[in-house]
């Protein structure tokens, strides 16, 4: 097994308050009602105010601490000049509009992630219900469970407000100049498309939103709106851009507390993911549809309701690594449902 992270003392910020990590860079951490748990939020110092990172889910206790953060001394009375959301979910980019509006600003995102926002949360109709229902049947999950994603409705916009209409890009291997660092982009994919994390080089530190945490790994599940897609595959080649990065790094991740040693935890994911590929591929020696297979990876979460829809996006996400990696099938039944079988 892979060295883990080695963390640095705990110093998480209480609900409300800031705290320095260096000079001109602060850390908030903000509560989600769901694991979790918790965000992080990041304050960059520039010229005539503060960029942030990330804000944290629409709601109103989500915006009494927002009051209660812009007003901390550690701004010295300074606005936000800059909001930088790294993807498109909700604890990320939940108030992003609220914000933007409120500081006459425009989000930084990346094209694919800004648009991902804005068709979440507009395709909340009956139809993109009934996609999702028949995902979840086509991954052989029982009537109570679609009859609940049905009566669920859509999700994005619970947490969600109005995403903004305008928005500034960022795109890949680009540098932008914060406070008199320079920030290189690195995007990271699997748990979001395009999702970004800034490397500061003379600063030795990587803000890694959610691409790469110090002890969970990222949610990394195949969606009803890409049913064709390898997202472990992406999660897993994306990491491999952060590994020349300089050993000694500190890690800000958006989830859990700040770490060096960044490449034994790339490994030590990379590891993860391996061992429950193995475990998978062992089930798929007779055909298994997914919800079966999610019922075995993860027998928590598939007993919740829930909590079905993340296990089964999960499992769905390492059968189809094994069958790109060409070692399973997926085939068909007269029921519309599919089940995996090893392939040969």
């Amino acid at each position: 097994m892979a060295e883990p992270a080695r963390p640095l003392p705990p110093e998480a910020p209480p609900p409300g308050t800031l705290r320095e990590i260096q000079p001109g860079l602060l850390r908030a951490r903000m509560p989600l009602p769901f694991p979790p748990g918790h965000v992080n939020l990041w304050f960059l110092e520039e010229e005539g105010g503060w960029l942030a990172i990330d804000t944290g889910i629409a709601s109103p206790p989500t915006q009494a601490i927002w009051e209660q953060l812009l007003v901390q001394p550690a701004l010295g009375g300074r606005p936000l000049s800059g909001l930088l959301i790294t993807h498109f979910h909700p604890d990320h980019s939940g108030l992003a509009g609220w914000l933007g509006a409120r500081f006459g600003l425009l989000p930084i995102m990346t094209r694919i992630e800004w648009l991902m926002g804005r068709t979440l949360w507009h395709d909340a109709g009956p139809g993109m219900v009934a996609q999702q229902v028949a995902h979840y049947a086509r991954a052989g999950c029982p009537a109570e469970y679609l009859a609940f994603v049905e009566q669920r409705g859509a999700l994005y916009r619970r947490s969600v407000g109005e995403p903004p209409r305008a928005f500034h890009a960022l795109r890949d291997g680009e540098t932008q100049r914060i406070g008199g660092t320079a920030w290189r982009v690195i995007t990271g994919a699997g748990h979001a498309p395009d999702m970004i994390t800034l490397h500061a080089p003379e600063r030795g530190i990587l803000i890694s939103a959610d691409q790469i945490l110090p002890r969970i790994s990222p949610f990394i599940g195949l969606h009803p709106g890409e049913p064709e897609a390898d997202p472990l595959g992406d999660f897993l080649a994306s990491n491999e851009r952060f590994r020349p990065l300089p050993a000694e790094t500190l890690v800000l991740p958006s989830h859990g507390e700040p770490f060096i040693g960044l490449q034994p935890r790339i490994d030590a994911l990379a590891a993860h993911h391996a061992e429950r590929l193995e475990r998978l591929a062992e089930l798929c020696r007779d055909p298994v549809t997914a919800f079966v297979a999610a019922q075995r990876l993860f027998p928590r979460a598939a007993a919740e309701q829930g909590q079905i829809g993340f296990a089964v996006g999960e499992t769905l996400a390492h059968l189809r690594r094994l069958e790109r990696q060409g070692w399973l099938d997926a085939e068909p039944a007269a029921d519309g449902v599919l089940r995996w079988r090893m392939r040969g």
